[in-house]
């Protein structure tokens, strides 16, 4: 058992003589639940951009990640991460099953314990297999999801975190700066994302009319958005893991590159559809926030309004390079989450300032080029492309030895893709009714030559004949089928 006491202002001394202020403490466990909350946020925003026959195992994927992460923090997870005696790649079992994980001064900061520590970062564990595993939305299998989130947990989003935030990693040696994880968190997921895809191939009935659907519950996407923007606030100012100025700062850039993100979105789709999409607004702020993430405790609040308009443009047009390369990435992860984050680990390394990063009282850095590194932006550019290389490789080795393992398989079949995964792998629904009358259609009619849906329009003009289909219900294959109701 654990032996401590209190000075006289109330600070808590361990057991090795460390004094740890509880009102660091606090706010770092207070920002934990925050980010707990942004993984179902991920599942509602998900699950509002999809089919109806398809969102609920959307939400049910984040709380299996949780629930999956959790365990496997527990078990090596977090001594993978986060032991002192790790090599440049990857840590030992120190830590093994948690063991001495208790009041010593932590690997991330002297200023909150260790325990502390290690709960705070299994938020950031659980919440970035659930991005990537987005990928497999309306075709994949359920059961083969839980072993895949252990493994790609274990050997690709451990190492990574460990290389950036360990002292003894390859890039926190080298001087990389990523303040709460560009590349551990969404570099990693975009990327996997985009194997994912590659691996799944394309959706039933790409390239036709059936998959020019709009978001079946926008509401959904702003919850999941509320859910995400908010939990933001813990995700980033919590990494400075103590209640200080350089937590505020984080903060407020935060919310920032978010509003202006949205904004920026929102506007550039206004200019091909002349209408004002809440749907862009939130694609445009989760990009902001992506892109502000690695720079958050690095830079100052003009900069921000730049991370949000960058983000919010490069990854707007970065929508279209699954239309360009024939890939099916269902809900644009990887140009939101890997472009994202690489938007944001350029940045960084131009913007990142001494004097912003030192509002701790104790983080010295040399900065950016605003600072005079001028070297700072190859490190950054290092991190980034071994992160994505790594993720990329990674996963799909992983993808490919589960394929030859029976039951691990995750592609489902062609009447499970047809039926709904909700229906076929769950049995259960997002909703009391399921319009399948508007989702079951003839075979017959998955050739109708039209572009797939996603949530950023296509960048091509609509020709007459397009127009007046879409006009015409009957003509688009969008007239219900009543005898289907029953």
């Amino acid at each position: 058992m654990v032996n401590v006491t209190y000075d006289s202002s109330g600070d808590l001394i361990s057991s090795t003589g460390t004094v740890f202020n509880e009102g660091d403490i606090a706010w770092t466990l207070a920002s934990t639940a925050l980010v707990w909350i942004m993984i179902p946020g991920v599942g509602f925003f998900y699950s509002g951009l999809l089919r109806r026959k398809n969102a609920l195992n959307m939400i049910y994927l984040s709380m299996m990640t949780v629930g999956v992460v959790s365990f496997q923090w527990f078990f090596w997870g977090y001594s993978l991460a986060f032991s002192e005696t790790a090599s440049p790649y990857i840590g030992n079992l120190k830590y093994f099953a948690l063991q001495n994980v208790l009041d010593q001064p932590s690997i991330g900061s002297v200023r909150v314990p260790a325990i502390v520590f290690c709960v705070f970062q299994l938020m950031f564990a659980a919440i970035t297999p659930m991005i990537a595993i987005g990928a497999v939305a309306e075709r994949s299998r359920l059961g083969p999801l839980v072993a895949f989130v252990f493994a790609w947990s274990t050997l690709v989003y451990d190492p990574i975190a460990c290389w950036t935030w360990n002292s003894q990693g390859w890039s926190y040696v080298l001087g990389g700066l990523d303040f709460a994880g560009g590349t551990p968190v969404h570099i990693s997921s975009g990327t996997a994302a985009l194997a994912i895809s590659l691996y799944l191939g394309k959706r039933r009935g790409y390239g036709t009319e059936r998959l020019a659907y709009k978001p079946h519950n926008t509401t959904y996407v702003i919850l999941g958005t509320v859910f995400l923007w908010f939990g933001w606030f813990g995700f980033n100012g919590g990494s400075a893991l103590s209640a200080n100025l350089r937590a505020t700062q984080a903060c407020i850039v935060t919310n920032l590159a978010a509003s202006v993100g949205g904004l920026t979105w929102m506007f550039w789709d206004y200019r091909l559809e002349r209408k004002w999409s809440v749907v862009g607004f939130c694609s445009g702020a989760i990009s902001g926030l992506v892109a502000i993430t690695p720079g958050s405790g690095y830079v100052g609040s003009p900069a921000a309004v730049l991370f949000g308009f960058m983000a919010g443009t490069i990854c707007n047009f970065a929508t279209q390079l699954k239309f360009i390369f024939k890939y099916d990435d269902t809900l644009d992860i990887f140009a939101s989450h890997a472009i994202g984050g690489i938007v944001g680990n350029v940045l960084t390394g131009l913007f990142a300032q001494a004097s912003v990063a030192g509002a701790d009282g104790i983080t010295m850095i040399p900065g950016g080029w605003l600072d005079h590194n001028y070297r700072q932006l190859g490190i950054q550019l290092a991190d980034s492309v071994s992160g994505l290389s790594y993720s990329f490789v990674m996963t799909t080795i992983i993808l490919w030895i589960m394929h030859f393992i029976p039951g691990l398989r995750l592609r489902c079949d062609e009447e499970t893709e047809i039926l709904g995964v909700d229906d076929a792998e769950m049995g259960e629904f997002a909703y009391d009714y399921v319009g399948v009358d508007i989702e079951l259609i003839p075979r017959t009619e998955y050739n109708m030559g039209a572009t797939s849906g996603s949530r950023e329009p296509q960048h091509t003009a609509a020709t007459t004949s397009q127009i007046s289909e879409e006009k015409d219900p009957k003509q688009a294959g969008g007239e219900e089928d009543v005898s289907r109701v029953q």
